[in-house]
């Protein structure tokens, strides 16, 4: 018999010091080098950081110059539904990315941290470049229209520089080299120069609808402005298509890069106070008020402005006109019939870019809008791409990149990434002419978009451990059409744009993941070999702490289906399972029958069988031999035998002592279905029964008549709203609370609640209830209710402590009943028996009741659970074996659901951040 030991160290069964034993180790890498006062980096709110900048970056130079052309082009309604279509993807995406930012602590590196952390790095990395050189080219396109926007200016006044390129040339070269001085300035003056920007934004704005109310001038009206009018309003309500770019589409192309700025915020989410908190909010609101400015703008506009305008003031009607006149002006007092008819009408909706301006109250404002709306964008762009690439460098995903993570400062600064980013920007403006690429950068955003939702919808449909976001207004099915609607954007708006883009990322992805693997098995020895290398490096650490991977001591799986069912329900498709099988009374066991039955039942897990001589040695060898490198088990999981008494549970001490995590499992009508077979008449009579625990003594030909029946258990059912019951009596590293979370993904268990059991004092009741529950939240733990157990340290009812001597009695050593000589020799061939000294212990005896008062307490309140996990004591040295297995024996008894005693191996498999 087994003689227990204790590998771990002893954390006690209080349940107070398990809650702030989990914060601290939580809180680890936030104290971590904490040796007094440094110089704190600034940080940025959910209005300043994320909502200002964002709104910055959505409006822009389309905004001012094209979006009343498009009114005209499209109507009033279809300019709309542009609008709204627009919003639609771009609002997925932003619930996709706050989703992603509430799935723990974000660092640095925005859109690419989000997508490497939650897909891994072969599409984080192409991401990341693609992302980081898009961002680059828009910071160039920015400053381009800013600097067309001058050129106009000065060609108004004739006082060109050179030539028309040459000035934009020069006006762009100085334009991003005092931008890129800003930035070099650091995180709070390019701040400072946002707000700036969004106070000009907001008076240009507000000059924009008082001049829409200033009564219209003869000089406004023959250029199209007349002010608030019904008959405008409905003539331009419906489109007007005209020239070859008139068609929907073209329009939404042309629109549609105005909303790509949604992620300004989430690029600078390492200079944010609580990224968490501050990228959903101030995304959210950004479209928000983004659309309804959109919505607002374009229907004023269209209620206030002909599309077709002279411009001459020789063109009003006199009050008693007798000429030929035609359209909605000659009713305003006005002849545009002339110029209608010839094509050359130079001003109205559909032949002016500078219609705003014409329609505000000084014109001169909207040019101060235009030119913070640009260079506003430039400097969000300028700013956004090396940060992106600073976080891919530092994960050293390509060659030859790792000198552009080196960070400077208090807000750890990429200088060498602003200046590489600089020079980028600065070899398209000296181009002067960047039509052909402007595509590509829509296309890249687009492409970027595609692959944020798209991570969101693989991390939820595959159930993934670590996918646990706080944000609720997100759906797997929304981040899919996301995805599809963004890919098919891309082709829509410009097909061979697309192409080049889905191109760069293949390659990039190629680079990553392509190895030149000629057959399946040279991929998979690689793989595993690159699994057992990935020690340090960041993307591991999600795979290495929070994957349950198990090793179940079934037996044949065909006789202890409930046992396979219950691990496939928390390890399909998300981690490893392996069924062992130790063999000692039959030579060897037809492994394709045994696999042909996890198929059958759909549970995804390896199986493998060890001849051994008894079960120890087979345990301690499967412990050992199983697994693959880093795919090796880390948590041992086997039935709780009812008979015990006769057979000692084995492979504890040896599962703590390999540093696994156990999991027993006790149901009322035990595990084995033997009983349950004979009793329909599903034994063969030539097949003989042996009635020893394993179950490997069955013969082979009843282990094949069994393959093909498929035993209906409690964890193929729905659970309904049952409840799951933790009882956390001291923390393992989080496992305990792992499980159940994993099981509630599933659809059979969606419905069930999960509630958290504490140990606690009844004067600290109620502070320790909100600490616990805090600690969830903040673990995004979905917990219905926390409760605390305040009676934990009562005496247990006498019957019940009647019932566990009782069930001891036949493994205690009366020492008083023996002599010394018989005594001692009985202490020798017997030590896993209870002396009288041991069991007088007062540690052992409180110990003991303990677990009898917390049986009392389970039963009391989990009467009604569909499962019940309880903390696994841990064994300690001087523990006789068999007065352990009475404590778990008297921990689980006396309960009809199931009941999982658990225990991790004190790794933490949950953390704050997102990994």
């Amino acid at each position: 018999i087994l003689k227990l030991q204790s590998p771990v160290p002893n954390t006690g069964d209080s349940g107070r010091g398990s809650v702030s034993a989990l914060q601290e180790s939580g809180n680890e890498s936030k104290e971590n080098g904490a040796g007094g006062k440094t110089a704190q980096p600034v940080r940025f709110g959910w209005v300043t950081g994320v909502m200002v900048r964002c709104m910055l970056n959505i409006w822009g130079v389309i905004l001012f110059l094209r979006l009343s052309w498009i009114t005209s082009q499209a109507g009033i309604l279809l300019t709309w539904l542009i609008i709204l279509m627009s919003v639609l993807v771009t609002s997925i995406t932003a619930l996709s990315v706050s989703a992603i930012s509430t799935n723990g602590r974000v660092s640095s590196g925005g859109a690419y941290f989000m997508i490497s952390r939650t897909l891994g790095p072969e599409l984080g990395g192409p991401i990341g470049v693609v992302f980081s050189f898009a961002n680059a080219l828009a910071c160039a396109l920015n400053t381009v229209g800013f600097s067309e926007t001058v050129r106009d200016l000065l060609i108004e006044y004739d006082s060109q520089i050179v030539d028309s390129i040459n000035d934009v040339r020069i006006i762009g070269s100085i334009t991003v080299t005092v931008l890129l001085l800003i930035s070099l300035a650091g995180m709070e003056w390019e701040s400072k120069t946002q707000i700036l920007f969004f106070l000009v934004l907001m008076v240009s704005f507000i000059n924009y609808f008082v001049g829409t109310l200033i009564p219209a001038t003869p000089q406004k009206q023959s250029i199209g402005v007349f002010g608030y009018r019904s008959e405008i309003f409905l003539e331009n309500l419906f489109p007007d298509w005209r020239g070859p770019e008139g068609d929907f589409f073209r329009m939404f192309a042309i629109f549609f890069p105005s909303a790509i700025g949604i992620l300004a915020g989430a690029n600078i989410s390492g200079d944010l106070k609580e990224p968490e908190i501050a990228i959903p909010r101030g995304t959210l609101m950004a479209i928000f008020w983004t659309t309804v400015s959109y919505l607002a703008i374009s229907s004023t506009v269209g209620a206030c402005v002909l599309r077709d305008a002279s411009g001459n003031m020789n063109d009003s009607l006199p009050l008693n006109f007798t000429e030929a006149c035609e359209g909605l002006s000659c009713g305003l007092g006005w002849n545009f019939t002339e110029c209608q008819q010839s094509g050359t009408c130079s001003f109205g909706l559909s032949n002016s870019f500078q219609v705003l301006i014409q329609v505000s109250g000084f014109g001169p404002l909207i040019y101060a809008g235009i030119f913070a709306a640009t260079l506003s964008s430039a400097l969000a762009f300028l700013v956004s791409a090396p940060k992106v690439f600073q976080c891919l460098c530092k994960d050293n995903i390509y060659p030859y990149i790792g000198f552009f993570a080196k960070g400077y400062g208090k807000n750890n600064e990429p200088l060498r990434a602003y200046l590489l980013c600089y020079i980028i920007a600065m070899c398209f403006i000296l181009i002067a002419e960047l039509n052909v690429i402007a595509p590509l950068i829509s296309n890249f955003f687009l492409c970027s978009y595609a692959l944020i939702n798209f991570s969101c919808f693989h991390a939820s449909i595959t159930n993934s451990p670590g996918w646990r976001p706080s944000f609720r207004y997100f759906s797997p099915w929304t981040g899919l059409f996301g995805a599809v609607i963004s890919v098919v954007l891309m082709f829509l708006l410009t097909w061979w744009a697309a192409l080049i883009a889905f191109g760069l990322i293949i390659f990039l992805f190629g680079y990553v993941v392509y190895k030149k693997h000629c057959q399946l098995t040279t991929a998979l020895c690689s793989n595993s070999c690159s699994i057992q290398n990935f020690k340090v490096h960041i993307f591991t650490r999600w795979f290495r702490l929070i994957r349950p991977q198990c090793l179940v001591l079934t037996g044949p799986p065909t006789l202890r289906p409930a046992l396979v069912d219950f691990v496939g329900s928390f390890t399909k498709n998300v981690s490893l399972m392996i069924c062992g099988d130790i063999l000692m009374s039959v030579s060897q066991r037809n492994s394709n029958e045994m696999i042909k039955w996890l198929n059958q039942r759909k549970v995804r897990s390896f199986y493998t069988s060890f001849k051994a001589s008894d079960l120890r040695e087979g345990a301690r060898h499967l412990l050992q031999a199983s697994g693959l490198g880093k795919m090796k088990p880390n948590i041992l999981v086997m039935g709780f035998k009812m008979n015990w008494q006769e057979i000692y549970l084995f492979g504890l001490s040896d599962a703590f002592d390999s540093n696994h995590g156990v999991c027993v499992l006790r149901m009322m009508d035990g595990l084995d279905i033997r009983d349950e077979l004979e009793t329909e008449g599903m034994l063969c009579s030539s097949v003989c029964v042996c009635l020893v625990p394993s179950l490997n003594s069955f013969s082979n030909a009843f282990i094949k008549n069994t393959v093909n029946d498929q035993i209906k258990t409690v964890f193929q059912s729905k659970q309904g709203k049952k409840t799951i019951d933790v009882y956390w009596i001291s923390d393992d590293g989080g496992l305990t609370l792992l499980v159940p979370y994993l099981l509630t993904r599933r659809k059979r268990w969606r419905r069930s609640k999960v509630r958290v059991f504490i140990i606690g004092e009844q004067q600290t009741m109620e502070n320790d209830r909100k600490e616990m529950k805090t600690l969830l939240q903040r673990f995004r733990l979905d917990v219905h209710d926390v409760i605390v157990m305040t009676d934990s340290e009562r005496p247990p009812l006498a019957k019940n402590m009647r019932r566990f001597e009782e069930m001891l009695a036949p493994f205690r050593l009366n020492e008083g009943q023996l002599d010394e000589r018989t005594a001692q020799q009985q202490r020798t061939e017997f030590p896993w028996k209870v002396t009288d000294k041991e069991m007088d212990a007062l540690r052992l005896k409180v110990s003991s009741e303990k677990k009898v008062r917390l049986n009392e307490i389970i039963r009391r309140n989990s009467k009604y659970a569909a499962l019940v996990l309880v903390s696994l004591p841990v064994p300690q040295a001087d523990c006789p074996s068999s007065l352990y297995m009475s404590w778990l024996d008297t921990l689980s008894c006396g309960l009809h659901c199931p009941v999982l005693l658990i225990r991790g191996n004190q790794q933490n498999v949950m953390t704050f951040y997102c990994q």
